[in-house]
């Protein structure tokens, strides 16, 4: 059965700048082998348009096209409906977590995706959809 996959924007940086976390850990291998196992099982990473936003504030569109290069063939597209933001508006105000993380959280949600991050606030959105973290997955 094929899996979808929705890497919030955390998992692309750290895969893009290869980055290390806090106690020297390898997060942008942790976000390679995972795209690499995605790609071999042939299954579908999910892009929005708010995640490309979010990607736009530090990358040019040129290297996010770059960024996903590798993968494009894997890759579906959705659109964030008003619906959506909406309620992550409530949701973001509610619980005090930022906004964006709501809209990631309901989009997995509902569109039954596996959430793939880093960010520590889903751990206040786990009852709208569930969040792994790479290295979960390798």
């Amino acid at each position: 059965m094929t899996e979808k996959y929705y890497l919030d924007a955390s998992i692309w940086v750290d895969f893009y700048e290869n980055r290390k976390g806090y106690n020297n850990e390898c997060l942008g291998d942790y976000a390679f082998k995972l795209l690499i196992q995605i790609k071999a099982k042939a299954d579908r990473i999910i892009l929005t348009d708010f995640l490309i936003r979010e990607l736009e504030v530090r990358y040019s569109i040129e290297e996010i096209n770059g960024m996903f290069k590798l993968f494009e063939h894997l890759v579906d597209k959705i659109m964030i409906t008003k619906e959506q933001k909406e309620e992550a508006n409530k949701i973001s105000e509610k619980r005090n977590v930022p906004k964006g993380d709501a809209i990631h959280a309901i989009i997995a949600r509902d569109n039954k995706l596996i959430l793939i991050t880093r960010d520590n606030h889903f751990r206040s959105l786990e009852d709208i959809s569930f969040y792994y973290r790479p290295e979960e997955f390798i």
